[in-house]
């Protein structure tokens, strides 16, 4: 019986601690392994760089080797590659601890509303396991900042981020066009979401 009583007094008390703002460590968010995936012949001095910079928000970053598009991603009639397609193949060969990050310097593509093949930057489910990028859009001047701030955009969104209405925020929908340059950082609400989500920002 005394033990008995000794089993509920602890755990009268580690719920207690728990409502007084405690840190409840089993429910801490922990920051998932990203999977760098270049694809094609995409260049390997540009896939070291992009890992370089995702590494100083996560430790827990892996470069693969190269692989060929999924054989069914490509888009014959535009000459591209079919973004969805790319995730689904993508999101089967990671663990579930882990996002992957399709990389390219070909054109690719998604449905977006009627129109069946929107050329796009990239594209990432909300939340999703997978997300692809590809700097065939990007500005030649300043293509390696650029292609960084589009692999956040894309992870936020796997992370659960929708877009942002805030014009400087990363999370900022494209509308078509090319803001990068008018992009700076996550805005206050959607790195508190990432923090939460265990990622290391300043």
């Amino acid at each position: 019986m005394k033990y008995c009583f000794l089993a509920f007094l602890f755990i009268v008390l580690s719920c207690t601690q728990r409502k007084n703002g405690s840190v409840d460590t089993s429910q801490q968010a922990i920051q998932k392994v990203i999977v760098m995936q270049p694809l094609g012949s995409f260049k390997i001095e540009q896939s070291q760089k992009v890992f370089a910079a995702i590494k100083t928000i996560n430790p827990k970053v892996v470069l693969r080797p190269n692989i060929p598009f999924p054989e069914n991603s490509y888009y014959k009639p535009r000459n591209r590659y079919r973004a969805d397609s790319i995730i689904k193949s993508l999101k089967n060969n990671i663990g579930k601890d882990s996002v992957i990050v399709g990389l390219s310097n070909s054109d690719i593509s998604t449905t977006k509303n009627e129109i069946k093949d929107w050329g796009v930057m990239g594209l990432g489910y909300k939340p999703g396991k997978a997300c692809v990028v590809s700097d065939f859009r990007l500005s030649v001047t300043n293509k390696n900042q650029q292609f960084y701030k589009l692999v956040l955009h894309e992870l936020g969104h796997t992370a659960g981020l929708p877009h942002c209405k805030i014009k400087t925020c990363l999370m900022r929908d494209a509308e078509g066009g090319n803001p990068l340059d008018q992009e700076k950082s996550f805005c206050k609400d959607c790195k508190s979401f990432l923090k939460n989500k265990g990622w290391q920002l300043i």
